[in-house]
């Protein structure tokens, strides 16, 4: 049995999307048949990831790995701590830095987010996901509302890394600023802080002890700088063609585009099905 995770956006959809290509969703139906279980592995809390997850899946890696279930039971679960947010949301908002915080189900953004988004040139698939959001695409609801539930990581936009280096050295010792892979001259800076305690390689662990599978069996697709956990830590790493260079330089594979079937080429390829 081989364990296999999929990054959702600019992986097994178009960024902000929720429809997998046919042929991506036949490949994951003949994997499974063949014995394989596949997991949704993605920066995406559970009411961003419903309308994928529902599609019939084995297990899933949300929030870039703070909550994991395996079919239907939670085999991990790690939100940060509250002080932790209060403090670095207040930095962040200090230093002009759009915040969007994420819950296991919900995200509360800034209300000015889609100003900046309208501007924003970053052209990478967390910044169209976030375009889409906006958009009423995977929904996100006003930081104003935001109830004090556990959240498991905030994501960041800003436009100069300035703006980021009070943060970093008050928190990067206990969160990671994973900074997506944006276009030459591009003027938006976007990523998420993590903690460290966490992350999709890990997860991915965890979920190949749970069901007693070697590393070696754990095959990992992804686009983005977000992923890179999850390409470094599969025993078979695959990086989409519309993906981050810096990724598909460390990656086994690198695959046509997902807009040109390049999930189910990955599947053919490695024999999954």
């Amino acid at each position: 049995m081989k364990l296999i995770f999929l990054d959702i956006d600019g992986t097994l959809v178009e960024a902000g999307r929720n429809e997998p290509p046919a042929s991506a969703l036949s490949a994951i139906r003949k994997a499974q048949a063949k014995g394989n279980k596949v997991f949704l592995c993605t920066g995406r809390n559970m009411g961003m990831a419903a309308p994928v997850y529902k599609l019939g899946f084995d297990g899933i890696i949300a929030l870039a790995g703070g909550y994991v279930l395996a079919g239907d039971e939670v085999i991990y679960d790690q939100p940060m701590k509250k002080e932790d947010l209060d403090d670095l949301i207040g930095i962040l908002h200090e230093d002009g830095v759009f915040c969007t915080v994420e819950t296991k189900d919900r995200t509360y953004g800034d209300e000015n987010l889609s100003d900046f988004l309208a501007d924003a040139d970053g052209d990478n698939s967390e910044i169209e996901r976030w375009r889409q959001a906006l958009k009423g695409e995977l929904g996100i609801e006003p930081m104003s509302s935001y109830d004090g539930a556990p959240a498991y990581k905030i994501v960041i936009m800003c436009t100069k890394a300035s703006q980021l280096q009070r943060a970093k050295e008050k928190y990067e010792k206990d969160y990671d600023f994973v900074i997506q892979e944006v276009k030459e001259h591009g003027n938006c800076l976007n990523g998420e802080l993590i903690h460290r305690s966490f992350d999709k390689g890990k997860a991915i662990r965890i979920v190949a002890d749970h069901y007693d599978v070697p590393m070696e069996d754990t095959v990992s697709f992804g686009d983005s700088m977000n992923d890179l956990t999850a390409i470094q830590a599969a025993g078979i790493s695959c990086c989409m063609g519309n993906g981050a260079k810096a990724l598909k330089q460390i990656s086994d594979h690198v695959l046509p585009d997902l807009r040109e079937d390049g999930l189910a080429y990955g599947f053919e390829l490695l024999e999954l099905i």
